[in-house]
């Protein structure tokens, strides 16, 4: 039996994240970060809705979403990272008043860590955030970056 390859500590990871609701793409991350640290990013999108009786538009809402991806480990030909993410969420129902008005959607806080997905060296692999109203996952993909790009 082969010894298994020891981890790699040092260098940089080439990572890709995608946000995915409700199966489409809505929002994407990128980056090369050093094997030990940490690389955080926060996107903004500012929304708002037509509300009440008259359909007329109303307060906006900043659906922010802040992501923190660690590369921990390389080992033969697979990345253990650790995810972080916070983010506002929208449900997908619209409210309504007894009247029939429209209501606007309540937004949600969601947070999820995974202190360890392992992504084989350069496949996609998907982690299910929320299961449903909406369902969010997230499609991540590694590799361990060449020196000229460390």
């Amino acid at each position: 039996m082969a010894p298994e390859a020891a981890p790699v500590t040092q260098g940089a990871v080439q990572w890709e994240l995608q946000v995915m609701r409700d199966g489409q793409q809505i929002d994407a991350f990128n980056g090369t970060t050093s094997i030990g640290q940490a690389h955080t990013d926060t996107h903004h999108k500012v929304v708002s809705h037509n509300v009440g009786c008259k359909d007329q538009p109303a307060g906006s809402i900043d659906l922010s979403r802040t992501i923190t991806v660690s590369p921990l480990q390389v080992r033969a030909n697979l990345v253990v990272l650790s995810v972080e993410a916070q983010e506002t969420l929208e449900s997908d129902a619209v409210p309504t008043t007894p009247e029939g008005c429209r209501l606007p959607p309540q937004p949600r806080q969601v947070n999820a860590s995974h202190p360890g997905l392992i992504v084989p060296d350069g496949q996609w692999v998907t982690w299910q955030i929320v299961d449903q109203n909406p369902s969010l996952a997230y499609r991540v993909r590694a590799i361990l970056a060449p020196p000229s790009a460390q």
